[in-house]
Order: C-alpha cells, then sequence, then structure tokens
C-alpha cells in the first residue's frame, strides 16, 4: 500500500513563506517522478513543481523563481520550498508519484496566503 502524508500547510500573510513535506512509504529510489500540484476553489488542479529521478525539474511559470522543489532520498520525503508567497498561491496543495505507471496522491494541504 503506498500512502503519501503531505504537512507544512497554514495561513501566511503575502510575502510570507511556507515548505510543505510529502512522506513516502515507498522508496524513493523506486518513483519515477514526484511533484505538487494544487487545486484552488472553483479551479482545475494543475501542476506546480515536479522532480524525476533523475532530479530534472520543471515549474509552472506562475512559481518560477519563487518555489523550489527538492527530495530527500534518505527520508523518502519531497518538499516544496515556497518563498514571496501572493494570495493566488492560496489552494489545497496535493503531493503526486508515478510509481511503475502508476500515480499516487496524498491527501492534500491547505495553503492560504492572506493579510
Amino acid at each position: 500500500q503506498v500512502q503519501l502524508v503531505e504537512s507544512g500547510g497554514g495561513l501566511v500573510q503575502p510575502g510570507g513563506s511556507l515548505r510543505l513535506s510529502c512522506a513516502a512509504s515507498v522508496s524513493i529510489f523506486s518513483i519515477y517522478a514526484m511533484g505538487w500540484y494544487r487545486q484552488a476553489p472553483g479551479k482545475q488542479r494543475e501542476l506546480v513543481a515536479q522532480v524525476t529521478s533523475n532530479d530534472k525539474a520543471n515549474y509552472n511559470d506562475s512559481v518560477k523563481g519563487r518555489f523550489t522543489i527538492s527530495k530527500d532520498n534518505a527520508k523518502n520525503t519531497m518538499y516544496l520550498q515556497m518563498n514571496s508567497l501572493k494570495p493566488e498561491d492560496t489552494a489545497v496543495y496535493y503531493c503526486r508519484i508515478t510509481l511503475r505507471a502508476a500515480y499516487y496522491w496524498g491527501q492534500g494541504t491547505q495553503v492560504t496566503v492572506s493579510s
């Protein structure tokens, strides 16, 4: 059973920072790609950032230069460092992994950017 546990969401003021974590119950070495997605109310879920097994990362244009995706192989954990947060970053953030051609999702964590 593959499990993904997210943490780190919360309420932050515009310009602030948060770091999201996604802990996987499987070895990261077996995962083809890991990514963060988000879904705001009334909008479709969208890719925020993704990193592949060979450490190639790509970002949604709206977060380039502000967000950084990383992973700790020893802890089987992926991170999303979010800086210079904007109100439009408010959403539920989900982690997703691609493992043996299947997708697995975390439960989501709420990020709210508001003064």
